[in-house]
This record gives C-alpha cells, structure tokens and sequence, in this order.
C-alpha cells in the first residue's frame, strides 16, 4: 500500500483528503514526502482529480523536484509551480479578454527604472543604493503597500526608509518607479501579482473560471507567504476551503521582503474545523545535530513561536558538533579547507559538503583557502549550471542522438555521446576549467543512471528532464563543495556543514535591529544547524584580518551552548571546567556516547598521562573521548575527522584507541601507553 513507506504522523497528512489542513512540519522531517504522498493518494483514491491540483512552492527548484517525484509515484498531471509562475500562466491566458492586447513584457531587472527614477527625482544613487531601493519597492509592493500609504504603513513596520532616504522621498520614488515602468510599457514580477489579483478580484468570470480549474491547492513554506500572496491564494480558492498548507515558523527568515509567519500560525483560527499535524520526527540529521538545533531555539525564551515544534532525532548517533575560534578569518578559511580535505579523504564527497556564511563577503576567504587546497568547490548563486556553454553542447549532441533508434540504457548512450565532448569515466587531474567542465558533463551522465534506475527512462524522457530542469533550474549535482549564503541554503542539506563566522556583529548582523529582526537572525541560525545530516562545525575569527584587533566573541546565540560558557576560551579556569563537566555529563546520560567505550578511554588515558608525565587533557581532551565514544570509528580514517585528532595523535595513539573502541587488548608499543 503506498502509505505503508510513511511514518504516523506522515500517514496522517497523507490520508487528510478533505478540507482545510495544516502542517507544522520541522526541519528534517519529511514534509514534501508526505504532501507528495498526500496528493498521489489523493489521486489513486479518487478523491483529486490530478490536473485540479495545484501545487505552490516557493522556488522553481522546488517546483520541478515535486513534480519529479509526483511521477516516480505514478502520478502525472499535477501543476507545481510557484505563486509567480502559476499567476503568470493565468494571466498571459486571461489578459487578451480582460484588458487587450498582449501582455507588457516583464522587466528582467528593476535596477534600470529604480535608476531612472531616482534620477528625475534628483536623487543620484550607485548601485548599491539602487539595490536598496529596489528591495524597499518590491516590500512594498508584497506588502499590498501604495505610494499614497507608503508612510504610514513603513512607520508602523518600523522600516527606516532605504539608501538614506527618508519615508516621504521613498514615497515619491514609488511614485516616479510606476511612471516610469509605464512609460516604458513594462512590468515587473510583481505586477504579474497584482494585476492577477486585480483581475480574479473585477472580473467574476474569469475567476469563476479558475475556480473551476483547480480544485485542491497545497502551499508549501507557508510561513513566507506575503500578503500579496496571501490574498492571490484567497481569489484562487474562492469560498472553498480544499487547502493544505505546510511551513515551518522556525524557518521563517525572510520577513524583511515581506513575508509574514501569521498566516502559517493563524491558520487555526481561520479555519477551526482544520486538522493539525505536527511532523517532529528528523530524519535528516544525528541526534548531536537535532540537539543542538533544539537548543538554539529553547534559548529564544518568549520570542519562540508556540507553532514551533521540537524535534526528535531518528538516525543514530553522530559526532558532536565542534566549535573552535581562530585568530583570524584566514585562518579560519584555511583551518576548514583543512577539515574538509580530512573529510574527502574519509570518504565524504565534495558535493556532500557545505560552507555557509551569514554575507556574501565572506566567500572569498574561502574561494581563496579551497583553491590553495586543491578542493573544487561551486559558489550558489553563481553562473546557472544550464547557462554553462559546455552544458548547452551537451544537450544539443544528446538531442541529435535521440533522432538514431538506440535500445542501449540512457547511460550507456549518455556515456558514448558526451565522451566525445571531454567526459570521461575518471575524473581529470587538472583543476580550473577542465576539471568544471569534466564534472558538469559528469553531473549529467549521472542523471541518466539515476533516471534509468528509477523509471527507466530512455534518452527522450532524459531530454524531457532536462528541458524541466532548465525551466526550474533544477540543476543535479555538480561535485565541488557548496559556498553558500544562509539564505541561499534554506531547502537544501549536506553531510558535513561548516558554519563561519558565528560572532555577534555577523551573527546577528550588526544591522538587526528590534526584537524581532534579532529573533529572524537566530532562525537563521537554526536554519544552517539543521543543513547538516551528520558533521557539523561552528566557528568564528577572532579578528577580521591577521594581526587585527581580536574583539569578536560568540554569537550570543550560543550563550549556554559555546563551550567555555560562551566566551570562546575567556574566563575563569573553574567555569571552563563547569562547562566542560555539564558537557560531558549531558553527552553521556543522553545514551549519545557509549560509556563503556568513554571510561575505557579514560582509564588509558590516565595511564599514558602518568607514563608519560604529562597532563591528561594533553593525551586526548575530554571532548575528544566524547566523541571517540559517540562515532566509535572503525579505522584511522574515521578517526581522523574527530575533533581532537591532529596528525600526531593519529600517529601515536590511532591503533591504541581504535583497539580500545572494539573492546580488544592494547597493542603493544611505545607510544600506546601501555
């Protein structure tokens, strides 16, 4: 039975077919392969009709990976889109009987007309002050938010104005922005918004016959809804009330364009008779990561929404998280280049791990600190993998073989054709440019075997995929570990995550001001603590740049959680001792580190430290026995990616303590303290 792959919360959301739902669902658990299931249920139940589905997502991405997995189920016909794809497509097709002629075009970037506007005001602004402008326009506007109200609505949302305007300039400006969009006979993407809106709203026919359209609409991340979206959604359903919605309040951290959690948390109250499912079971992360996440958020006190849900980790046991401040940003980058190359020489792939900063300033350190040492790495938000010249080849070549009759499997078809362009079953030594254009190929070969596995797709259905991929930019993975912004990674998850920059003045950025903005900057947080399934490491620079002013102190999010009480090695010895204790003391009653194992260690340990007239801390330090006895690895390289474990110790203590972890007698030499 299909519902036989879901978990009991999961089934719950899954066999809801009727009326209004709403799911509370955390990080990690599972929430768009239950509404998947949800749906396809649906439609094999006959309760939904699959073509009156409408699905909404947040990003294109998102779009096209529920539509994939829509028809790995069996299920076709089912539109997925995003607010502003699903309102275009209604409005492109009502325009000519509503208002005319053909649709305006829509204006790719704002930055032009914010530029001319600015300029007949006599504004002068460079292009970071016309970004800023820019962003206050579309706030606006999302926000259902006039030139004529424009004050008024800003003051009571405390927003300052933009760029170093006051609210009254912003307001001309509005004004000038929308004189200028007609005069040049465009609009932008969220007039595509409002004019569907304004249409649905004046015109009963047309709304009518949307409504007869689509039956059944699911939301997902509904805690970023924005009013303009909000009220989209409410035209769309009428008087209906056939809606599920998804989101996490806990991941709402896109207010500043507008987005509000309350829709998400007063669904409720809108909709008494609704269900409510909590989904609270992690699958994504180990309980070390699932804890600390808690943590994060238990510490935001009465600013923690009641709509938040508290996980509960399912995998086993991982290594502890690892915090460590470094002198510098430098040195940072490089101490993590260092930690990542240990990782991919344990086994980790490249495309399996992360780096992710609070600003996009801060990559170059780590471009510079990769590519020093070897890594390839990608930066999202960069150059769209569809956009890659070699990509574009590659697709044209793969469509001239689909016009030959070939049984042969995708793959092997994929393979014959893209040898030909630079691909090949190894990977090229060269870095730069080859070794890019080598694993963009092989990103696609790699999605024929999976595609082939999955449905057995032949070379059409290949093509097919890409050409939705391409739509959606949905691209499949390109190895090279992922630098990345913590908005930019919301939706995404790796096995290994590193953290940077974790210091007040990043983290929350000096800019938040306000309860609230500083309770979005510790979602934020949360966020990036659950990217990660199974290695997660937190860490700051002291200083900005070498020999600087070391001032920087943990992000006040991790007060009670930094190890050292949250002052980065400050303090006095007897608190570091305390933390240490309770640290110890939690990894242990929580059953995360094996006891056994740790007192083994211990008691080794002691011997070696009196052996060798040596302070025991400097042997292996506690935390290292902690997570020694919680990841109990199997050889050196497993080892090696424990906290604790330079290169020295590997060599004079790995055999002893891997002995020691399988429960087996000490091996005897000189340096295992026997």
């Amino acid at each position: 039975m299909l519902l036989d792959a879901l978990d009991d919360d999961q089934r719950a959301v899954a066999s809801s077919l009727t009326g209004p739902l709403c799911v509370l669902a955390g990080a990690g658990t599972g929430k768009t392969r239950a509404i998947t299931y949800r749906i396809a249920h649906g439609v094999q139940a006959g309760a939904f009709e699959a073509s009156r589905v409408l699905a909404v997502t947040f990003t294109a991405r998102a779009a096209g990976e529920m539509r994939s997995r829509l028809r790995d189920l069996g299920v076709g016909g089912v539109q997925a889109r995003t607010f502003h794809a699903a309102a275009l497509r209604q409005l492109s097709y009502f325009w000519p009987d509503a208002v005319g002629g053909s649709l305006p075009r829509i204006a790719e970037y704002k930055a032009p007309l914010v530029g001319e506007a600015s300029g007949r005001l006599g504004l002068g602004a460079d292009r970071l002050a016309i970004r800023d402008l820019a962003s206050e326009i579309e706030w606006a506007k999302v926000s259902l938010v006039t030139a004529d109200d424009y004050v008024r609505a800003a003051s009571a949302a405390g927003r300052p104005g933009a760029a170093g305007h006051d609210l009254t300039t912003v307001a001309r400006l509005l004004t000038m922005y929308e004189e200028c969009k007609t005069e040049r006979g465009v609009i932008d993407f969220e007039d595509v918004l409002l004019l569907t809106v304004g249409i649905l709203a004046e015109r009963d026919d047309v709304a009518r016959a949307v409504r007869a359209q689509y039956r059944h609409f699911v939301v997902d991340e509904y805690q970023d809804v924005s009013p303009l979206q909000q009220r989209l959604l409410e035209l769309w359903l009428g008087e209906r009330r056939e809606l599920c919605v998804v989101g996490d309040v806990s991941q709402t951290i896109y207010s500043f364009t507008g987005a509000s959690p309350r829709y998400l948390t007063d669904f409720p109250r809108r909709y008494p008779e609704a269900d409510v499912v909590r989904l609270v079971r992690d699958y994504r992360s180990t309980p070390q990561v699932v804890r600390l996440a808690n943590d994060v958020l238990a510490r935001a006190g009465r600013a923690r929404s009641s709509a938040a849900v508290e996980l509960v980790a399912q995998r086993p046991s991982g290594p502890a998280p690892t915090f460590d401040a470094y002198d510098d940003d430098a040195a940072e980058a490089q101490a993590i280049a260092r930690r990542i190359a240990a990782l991919v020489a344990g086994g980790v792939r490249t495309s399996e791990i992360a780096i992710l900063y609070r600003t996009n300033a801060q990559a170059e350190a780590f471009e510079q600190a990769l590519a020093q040492a070897g890594i390839g790495y990608l930066v999202r938000g960069g150059e769209r993998f569809f956009a890659r010249r070699e990509v574009r080849e590659a697709v044209v070549l793969l469509r001239g073989a689909a016009r030959a009759a070939d049984e042969r499997p995708v793959g092997e078809i994929v393979r014959d054709v893209l040898g030909g362009a630079g691909w090949s079953a190894q990977a090229p030594t060269a870095r730069g440019a080859v070794r890019e254009r080598w694993e963009s190929l092989d990103a696609l070969v790699q999605l024929a075997d999976d595609l082939h596995e999955r449905r057995d797709a032949d070379l059409p259905a290949l093509l097919a995929e890409l050409d939705e991929r391409a739509a959606a930019q949905h691209a499949p993975t390109v190895e090279g570990v992922t630098l990345a912004s913590l908005h930019a990674a919301k939706g995404l998850e790796w096995d290994a995550v590193f953290l940077a920059g974790v210091s007040d003045g990043l983290l929350p950025i000096s800019l938040a001001e306000g309860d609230e903005a500083i309770a979005e900057e510790r979602r934020l947080l949360y966020v990036g603590v659950t990217r990660a399934r199974e290695h997660l490491a937190l860490s700051f620079g002291r200083a900005r740049t070498p020999g600087g002013r070391a001032t920087r102190k943990p992000s006040r999010f991790l007060d009670g959680i930094w190890p050292g009480d949250g002052t980065a090695g400050q303090g006095s010895e007897r608190s570091r001792r305390k933390a240490r204790a309770q640290a110890l003391a939690a990894a242990l009653d929580d059953g995360e580190a094996d006891p056994e194992v740790f007192e083994r260690l211990r008691a080794w340990r002691a011997d070696v430290a009196r052996e060798t007239s040596k302070p025991a801390y400097t042997i292996l330090h506690d935390t290292t026995l902690v997570a020694i006895a919680t990841a109990k690895p199997r050889d050196l390289r497993q080892l090696a990616v424990l906290r604790g474990i330079g290169a020295a110790k590997l060599e004079a203590y790995g055999s002893a303590v891997l002995a020691l972890v399988r429960g087996e007698p000490l091996p005897v030499d000189s340096s295992g303290g026997r």
